[in-house]
């Protein structure tokens, strides 16, 4: 575990001194902000018609998709474009400490920047009422969703030298399985229902709803698994190059 806490603390101290980094989180805070916004918009005086954060987390659902390829898609292009993995792979650090290490910390700016948000949390109890729950279980359900969306960019990540390229093909991903739960409407029976399990955001909605479903923590759980353990694989295949 000491090697892994190496690889993360070098990696999160190269997050918090990277103006990408930071102008990627900005946009995050921005942009979410404008959801939660759009519903306290004043009604007839009321300034909080819904005493609710369920614009912030669509909104922000969203937004993960385009933040999450940002956040990882240097974390191993960039070693393969400077010609340090080779250096990394051949010292004494395992591969999974390698990638588990890098993704703890692209998690840790993540849960920073996800924090940071509790100020609509502070607002909302200033000013209104909110119930509790639903808020509390929307960001575990955030972090969740988050979470997988990340192992996603380190897996693309791996497997090229670009970027770029890492990027873009994490957000196709990403989309595919974000719109997978719209194509499930055009099915029916069996098929709809394993087309729509297999979907990100019908996982996130409960979360949303403030129902925290065992079922969803284990989609989430077992995604970001599967994800990484290909990431591995994937940095292990160099090996044999």
């Amino acid at each position: 575990m000491r090697t892994v806490q190496a690889v993360a603390w070098k990696e999160i101290q190269i997050y918090f001194s990277s103006p990408t980094a930071y102008i990627v989180g900005l946009i995050f805070l921005a942009m979410t902000g404008v959801f939660f916004a759009r519903d306290v918009v004043q009604t007839q005086g009321n300034p909080f018609p819904e005493a609710s954060l369920s614009g912030f987390f669509q909104g922000a659902s969203i937004i993960l998709i385009l933040m999450a390829p940002a956040l990882t898609m240097r974390l191993v292009a960039e070693e393969q474009k400077l010609g340090t993995i080779e250096l990394l792979l051949t010292s004494p650090v395992r591969d999974w400490e390698v990638v588990v290490g890098k993704y703890l910390a692209s998690l840790t700016f993540l849960l920073v920047t996800v924090a940071a948000t509790v100020y609509y949390v502070i607002l909302l109890v200033v000013f209104a009422d909110p119930d509790p729950g639903p808020m509390w279980a929307g960001y575990l359900g955030l972090v969740l969703y988050g979470a997988t969306a990340l192992s996603i960019g380190m897996l693309t990540s791996t497997l090229t030298s670009n970027q770029i390229v890492a990027a873009v093909v994490a957000l196709g991903i990403l989309l595919v399985l974000y719109f997978t739960d719209y194509a499930a409407g055009t099915l029916t029976g069996l098929p709809a229902a394993i087309v729509q399990e297999i979907g990100i955001k019908s996982h996130f909605d409960d979360f949303d709803r403030g129902v925290i479903d065992t079922k969803h923590v284990v989609y989430y759980v077992i995604v970001t698994a599967f994800f990484l353990f290909l990431t591995v694989r994937a940095l292990e295949s160099r090996r044999w190059r």
